[in-house]
C-alpha cells in the first residue's frame, strides 16, 4: 500500500509498505478517505514544530471506512464511516486517571510523535474509533477532529450561556470555536483577524459579528459590536502576542481567557495586569471522546457549518503540492485536504 513520508522539513517521500496484518481482538483496519491538513502540520513543514522528529508519517485529521474489525470491537462494523483521536495516551499518570487523558504526561499525537495516517489502511484501538452517519460526507468526517477542539476549547470555561464572546483568530479553529460559542448559547460572538477572505468565510458559516483589525482598532471594534456590555470570554486562536495581548486587555474584570494558539515564540504575559483584573486564563489541549461526539452531532445537525472551510483538495500522489499550494495561497485558503 502506499504511505507518504515526510523525512525532513519540507521532503516528502512516496513509499510502497506492507499491508496491516489482521487486526486484533480490539483493533480496527480503516481504509482513509481523507486527510486534512492542519496548521500544526504546516509547522512540521516548515521543521518549526517543537515536539515531533523527523521522519514522520503525517496525517491526524482524517475520514474512512471500516475495512475490518477484531473480535471483540462492538462500537463499529465493516462498512461504516469512521474517524478516530490521534492521541495515544498511558492511561497510568494523574492526568489520565482522572480522566484528563488529553493532557497525558506521557501523550503521543500520531501524525507528530507517532506515525499518523497518510496511507491508504491504517489501524487504530476501539477506544479512540468515533463513528459517523452517512448523511454526513468524508469531506464532513475529516473535519471532526478540528471541529472536536472548538467543542473541547468552548466547555473550558464554566458557561458561555449569554455572554459576549471574542475569538480572536479566524483560521479553520477560530472558526469552529465562534461557531460552538454560538452554538453553547452565547449572547454575541465577535470573531476578529487581519484577512478579510478569512472573516467572508465566517459569515459564510453563520457568524455574523466580524471585524478586521487592522482596518480597525481592536477597542473600536469592541465598542461598536458589543456597545457598553463589553465581552467576557475571549478565545485566543490565532498564536501571536498581539491577540493575547489585545484579549487580556479588554476583556471585561473577572474574565475568561482560552488560549488555544500555537505559538512559534512564547508570548510575554503582564502578570501583574492580569493579577489585579482577577483574570481567569484557561489552557485548552485537543479533546476528548465526548468533544469527538459532540462534534458528530453538531456537524450532522448542521449547527456546525464546515463546506465553506474546504478550499482545495489534492490528490494523494501531490501530497507536496499541497503544501506548496498553502505556501503560495495561505492568505486565501482555509482548509486543504488530501484524497485518497
Amino acid at each position: 500500500m502506499r504511505q507518504a513520508i515526510m523525512i525532513l522539513p519540507g521532503e516528502i517521500e512516496f513509499r510502497e509498505i506492507p499491508e496491516p496484518g489482521p487486526v486484533k481482538e480490539n483493533e480496527i483496519l480503516l481504509r482513509i478517505k481523507k486527510i486534512g491538513v492542519c496548521g500544526s502540520d504546516i509547522h512540521v513543514f516548515h521543521g518549526k514544530h517543537p515536539a515531533t522528529p523527523y521522519p514522520v508519517v503525517q496525517g491526524h485529521e482524517y475520514s474512512a471506512v471500516v475495512e475490518a474489525v477484531g473480535s471483540g470491537v462492538m462500537k463499529v462494523k465493516p462498512g461504516m464511516r469512521a474517524t478516530a483521536r490521534p492521541q495515544l495516551v498511558c492511561g497510568k499518570c494523574g492526568p489520565c486517571l482522572r480522566g484528563q487523558y488529553n493532557a497525558c504526561q506521557e501523550l503521543k499525537v500520531q501524525g507528530f510523535q507517532a506515525p499518523g495516517v497518510a496511507q491508504d489502511l491504517f489501524v487504530v484501538s476501539d477506544d479512540r474509533i468515533v463513528p459517523f452517519p452517512d448523511s454526513m460526507t468524508f469531506e464532513q468526517g475529516a473535519m471532526i477532529e478540528p471541529a472536536a477542539v472548538g467543542a473541547h476549547s468552548t466547555n473550558r470555561v464554566a458557561s458561555l450561556k449569554g455572554k459576549n464572546v471574542v475569538v480572536s483568530g479566524a483560521g479553520t479553529i477560530g472558526n469552529l470555536v465562534a461557531q460552538f460559542a454560538k452554538a453553547r448559547g452565547a449572547a454575541k460572538v465577535l470573531i476578529t483577524d487581519v484577512s478579510d477572505f478569512r472573516l467572508d468565510i465566517a459569515r459564510q458559516c453563520g457568524i455574523a459579528g466580524t471585524a478586521n483589525i487592522l482596518k480597525t482598532p481592536f477597542e473600536e471594534c469592541i465598542k461598536e459590536f458589543f456597545g457598553g456590555e463589553g465581552f467576557q470570554v475571549g478565545f485566543e486562536a490565532a498564536g501571536v502576542q498581539a491577540s493575547i495581548d489585545v484579549l487580556m486587555q479588554f476583556v471585561e474584570k473577572g474574565g475568561d481567557i482560552v488560549i488555544l494558539g500555537v505559538y512559534s515564540q512564547n508570548p510575554v504575559v503582564n502578570m501583574f495586569y492580569l493579577g489585579e483584573h482577577e483574570l481567569n486564563v484557561f489552557g485548552s489541549m485537543m479533546y476528548r471522546q465526548e468533544d469527538y461526539e459532540t462534534a458528530v452531532e453538531m456537524i450532522a445537525s448542521g449547527k456546525i457549518i464546515t463546506a465553506p472551510l474546504l478550499t482545495r483538495s489534492f490528490p494523494f500522489a501531490e501530497y507536496p503540492e499541497a503544501y506548496q499550494f498553502i505556501e503560495h495561497q495561505g492568505d486565501k485558503t482555509m482548509k486543504v485536504m488530501i484524497d485518497l
